[in-house]
């Protein structure tokens, strides 16, 4: 984003950036420095191990399919407190963008996320999790005075509420990889001191990769809606892909047709905007014309919890395979073509139908979505 376009702490302009010191794409290109990353500390500078084959890069993936790249992934990772109608409350690793990078990690993608949590007991979590998980932490991430928290309440249906404990001050990225897509958003987009980082790193990384929006709305920390809506429609404004549930149009523009709040924020320069209808499926918008609707996969549901993340890693692992992610295929996902459009969606219900059968935020890997 440039400067006067950034969004702003409320209220005050984010900085921009510029791509000139973004790596060169290449498979394996380390990072040439990374200020963070301190030689002494080896718990910071060890690289995670490949714990489980079904998540490692280019596993299970099917031939003529692209797996070239990386996804860098910038926000919040926290420790989801979830209480259930009559049981005792339990603790999850959580947090919208920390979610997504699992997702597209079970999917078997090349995955970097950039956050922010302490070195405390529920960091110690966050960390294995993340770890296990094969997603690559950004070694400053590990910085913050504590990790936050969110407790996420129960309805009987399985729906949760979110009251939230967190700090967000994340460092500037320096992917060991450079990315295709760059994925953010939900609270660290629009919490200062770090919506500003995040804002930065949009405008960084445009030229080079894809970006991947979703608002994914917490009333709890977000404020005046009219204030969060003009945040939001900042990074719409930046970004390629949007991923936006109902509910989220539903507080950002009360009242408003969600397929025309899509149009509109598909004009100010996304290649494809798509709103999910939870049990309603999904509805997609492209900049080349194409509307299509797809259904919600049948599921049982047991809670909801990380749904929209796991579409959202799984529409973004489609358009992966389909060679439409990095800023050299812009022009080509702006005109994506109805079957392709069609697959994308389809699998990223599935997706979210599988996690949301299982308890917490569960996205399958790529032998579970494979052998369906």
């Amino acid at each position: 984003m440039e400067p006067d376009d950034a969004p702003p702490a409320r209220a005050g302009a984010a900085p921009g950036g510029t791509a000139q010191d973004v790596p060169a794409r290449s498979p394996k290109a380390p990072a040439k420095h990374d200020p963070f990353r301190p030689t002494g500390d080896p718990e910071l500078t060890a690289r995670p191990p490949a714990t489980s084959l079904a998540y490692r890069p280019g596993e299970h993936r099917l031939p003529g399919e692209h797996d070239d790249g990386a996804a860098l992934v910038v926000g919040e990772a926290l420790i989801d407190i979830v209480e259930r109608p009559g049981e005792e409350p339990s603790g999850h690793p959580g947090g919208s963008p920390a979610n997504v990078a699992v997702g597209l990690a079970r999917l078997g993608r090349d995955v970097e996320l950039v956050s922010w949590f302490a070195a405390d007991a529920h960091g110690s979590v966050l960390r294995s999790h993340l770890e296990l998980e094969n997603v690559r932490l950004s070694a400053a991430s590990a910085r913050a005075v504590r990790t936050s928290t969110a407790r996420a309440r129960l309805d009987a249906a399985g729906s949760a509420t979110y009251e939230f404990d967190l700090e967000w001050a994340p460092p500037v990225p320096e992917p060991v990889v450079a990315p295709v897509v760059l994925h953010t958003g939900s609270i660290a987009a629009v919490l200062e001191p770090g919506a500003a980082t995040v804002a930065q790193t949009v405008a960084r990384y445009r030229d080079v990769a894809t970006i991947s929006y979703d608002p994914n709305i917490r009333p709890a920390l977000m404020g005046d809606a009219r204030q969060t809506l003009a945040v939001v429609e900042r990074f719409v404004a930046h970004s390629d892909v949007v991923k936006v549930s109902d509910e989220d149009l539903a507080w950002l523009a009360p009242g408003a047709d969600p397929q025309e709040v899509a149009r509109r924020w598909l004009a100010a320069g996304p290649a494809l905007v798509v709103v999910t209808h939870g049990p309603g499926g999904a509805w997609a918008v492209t900049a080349g014309g194409l509307e299509h609707r797809v259904p919600a996969a049948p599921s049982q549901v047991v809670d909801t919890v990380g749904a929209g993340d796991s579409f959202t890693a799984g529409l973004l692992d489609g358009l992966w395979a389909a060679g439409l992610l990095g800023a050299d295929h812009r022009e080509s996902l702006r005109s994506i073509d109805a079957g392709t459009l069609e697959r994308v969606l389809d699998q990223a219900a599935r997706i979210a139908a599988i996690t949301v059968s299982r308890e917490g935020a569960n996205p399958p890997t790529r032998a579970e979505l494979t052998a369906e």
